[in-house]
């Protein structure tokens, strides 16, 4: 039995606590069953909602608390990103295992720091990339190392979603450099830098570009504000946006192949439209977060007017077999954080690290300060990056 701490109790927090409730269905050979010892949170409505949910023993106010809690032996970590050094170097001293969303921090710096706490402390930690968990994004992988679609020449992700295009979107903790960092950047450019380097391999340089589109926000009172989204009223005073609203990169990966990543915040009539196309010598595959079950893939030796086929994953892709007897059976973005946790577990119990690590956090950090570097000078600039981890 693992005794179980979630730090912050919004969204994802919420996310976490599923997932380890969920682990003994899908993964009953890890012989795991979580002890919900505590839940802290800044908000008391949120800490009373969380114990009423998922029966955390206790709730503390502040997290210091909970990772003082010698009954907690595993830490979920889903505050807002100004935090994520703090705590997760805080986790790691203390001697506990962490589970940390990405993008660990604001800074490289940020995640180094956690990155070499863990190391130092000798615990187990995974981080929260984790539409690398699946299981088509698993085949796409096997299928562009096995050389299905010949050598990949070039390749694009996208990551496009709406929650803050609303122009009466608060001014919230998101919005600033102190508190939510680089916008879009940690948000989603962080995801697709990890997906790159699930399928491609490290960056090595790259020239981005990046934008604000909705320079002012209204001020909401900081009573109605709880995880960073919320409408302010049309008439009340407005603050700037410190952060960015979009990222489009060009880049290239130590193996040569051209990639553009492009994403945004603020895409009006785009919900969660996260994906990866990779094209090859002779073919292409592309994966749909929004058809998480499906591969586009084109292979053969026709080259022009080779037609491309609608492929289903099913048992067999990744840890697909864990949840649905056969193809055409979607999977959730819930099911990749069990995933995610199964690979945590794995890794304590057999000391083999399993999963995104916190390298792979470093390496993500890296080249989206590249892209603010690039951005600011106008110009192409290298990217010093972790080689990716096999899990």
């Amino acid at each position: 039995m693992f005794g179980v701490g979630v730090i912050g109790a919004g969204w994802l927090g919420d996310v976490h606590a599923r997932a380890w409730a969920r682990l003994r269905h899908h993964y009953t050979d890890l012989g795991v069953a979580p002890r919900f010892v505590a839940v802290a949170d800044s908000v008391a409505a949120a800490r009373s909602a969380a114990q009423a949910k998922h029966g955390f023993d206790t709730a503390y106010a502040d997290w210091r608390d909970l990772i003082a809690d010698p009954e907690v032996e595993v830490v979920s970590v889903t505050a807002p990103n100004a935090f994520h050094r703090e705590i997760g170097v805080a986790v790691a001293r203390a001697g506990k295992h962490l589970w940390i969303e990405k993008p660990v921090g604001l800074t490289p710096d940020d995640a180094r720091a956690v990155a070499g706490a863990v190391t130092e402390a000798g615990v187990h930690a995974t981080v929260g990339f984790n539409y690398r968990a699946v299981p088509a994004v698993a085949h796409l992988r096997e299928l562009v190392a096995l050389g299905e679609i010949g050598t990949p020449t070039h390749a694009r992700v996208n990551l496009f979603t709406d929650y803050a295009a609303h122009p009466l979107g608060a001014l919230t903790w998101r919005y600033t450099l102190e508190s939510g960092g680089h916008g879009v950047l940690g948000d989603l450019a962080s995801h697709a830098v990890d997906l790159v380097r699930f399928v491609l391999g490290d960056l090595d340089r790259l020239v981005a570009e990046t934008a604000v589109f909705l320079p002012q926000r209204p001020i909401l009172d900081p009573d109605a504000a709880t995880y960073g989204h919320g409408l302010g009223a049309p008439d009340a005073p407005t603050g700037a946006v410190e952060n960015e609203d979009f990222v489009a990169a060009l880049a290239r990966t130590v193996d040569g192949t051209l990639v553009t990543l492009e994403c945004s915040r603020v895409a009006v009539g785009e919900q969660n439209n996260y994906g990866i196309e990779v094209h090859g010598t002779r073919g292409l595959v592309a994966w749909d977060f929004r058809i998480p079950g499906e591969l586009k893939l084109s292979t053969g030796s026709d080259y022009a007017n080779q037609p491309a086929q609608r492929l289903l994953v099913g048992p067999g892709a990744g840890d697909y077999a864990r949840f649905q007897p056969g193809a055409g059976l979607a999977m959730s973005y819930d099911d990749t954080k069990v995933i995610e946790l199964a690979g945590l577990v794995r890794s304590i119990q057999t000391g083999q690290a399993e999963g995104p690590q916190l390298p792979d956090a470093v390496a993500s950090a890296e080249a989206l300060d590249a892209m603010v570097r690039s951005s600011e000078g106008q110009g192409w600039v290298s990217t010093r990056g972790a080689a990716p981890t096999s899990g």
